[in-house]
């Protein structure tokens, strides 16, 4: 009778997911790892999500996870309490006493690769991929993707393109440029990026897509176009949309990794749609 491959303890989980996404990749502002949970404690089931809020939790504890993994942190910023009387300190009681773990990548996602802005490029078909801000030790790792389509394409049907692999959310995708402009060369950073635009007009590429674009970064880029060809064009889209396609592949991952080592466990993805927006209310006339 074939043997049943044994469940990891969650320190054995951990370490293949410190192994595709190093903290030492983490910006040194940010708080990636182990949030909550017992080293020791088995691990049947992980549950991916972007977010880690109560909802997500709720999710993970009723699917029966023994681990909860998120892009974003929970505890981000210095806190002197976790009491159950604080929304944070409310989610943590709530895993604990569900026996649920959470553990956090995030920047250290981002300049993975595969990561985070590999994921967004490769749902865009985009080839030939370099990160667009690469890490000073490791230039093929960093924040961000440039690649190309597979030929030229309208600015407006290569939005059509981000509107239709994304998962939808109320604030849809932006567009700013000339939807009849011609592209090829894209850029991507999943999350907020528009602290990236030289690095984006370094790299010849035709349009950026990211999220998070504020007004004064955005039309300060729009003008300097103008003195140019127009290029590079903007793609904003949701925030939680643009790194969501990273966690199949991240979950799909662990599970070969633990499997190679005779390991077993099962892995989920959040379906639930963490963006904060709930309604949209069209414009006058639109």
């Amino acid at each position: 009778m074939p043997s049943v491959p044994d469940a990891p303890a969650l320190r054995q989980v951990i370490d293949v997911l410190e192994s595709l996404h190093p903290p030492g990749w983490a910006q040194s502002w940010d708080a990636v790892g182990l949030v909550c949970g017992d080293p020791a404690a088995p691990v049947r089931r992980v549950h991916f999500a972007v977010d880690p809020t109560t909802e997500v939790v709720e999710e993970a504890v009723a699917a029966g996870a023994d681990l909860l993994v998120t892009h974003h942190p929970l505890l981000l910023r210095p806190v002197t309490s976790v009491a159950a009387t604080t929304f944070k300190g409310a989610v943590v009681h709530r895993a604990v006493t569900a026996g649920l773990a959470i553990h956090v990548a995030h920047t250290n996602a981002d300049a993975g690769a595969p990561g985070v802005s590999d994921a967004l490029a490769r749902v865009l078909d985009l080839d030939d991929l370099v990160p667009l801000d690469p890490l000073p030790d490791r230039p093929d790792l960093g924040i961000g993707r440039v690649g190309n389509l597979a030929a030229p394409e309208r600015l407006g049907d290569f939005a059509d393109r981000v509107a239709g692999a994304l998962p939808a959310t109320e604030q849809g995708v932006r567009l700013a440029g000339d939807p009849d402009a011609l592209v090829r060369r894209v850029a991507v950073c999943g999350g907020s990026g528009d602290s990236l635009f030289d690095r984006v007009r370094a790299s010849g590429a035709d349009v950026y897509v990211t999220a998070d674009l504020r007004h004064h970064p955005a039309s300060e880029a729009r003008e300097r176009a103008a003195f140019g060809d127009g290029r590079p064009y903007l793609v904003d889209v949701a925030h939680w949309a643009s790194e969501w396609p990273w966690l199949a592949g991240c979950a799909d991952r662990l599970v070969a990794a633990l499997a190679a080592d005779g390991r077993t466990v099962e892995a989920h993805v959040s379906t639930t749609r963490t963006d904060p927006w709930t309604l949209r209310v069209p414009s006058r006339g639109e």
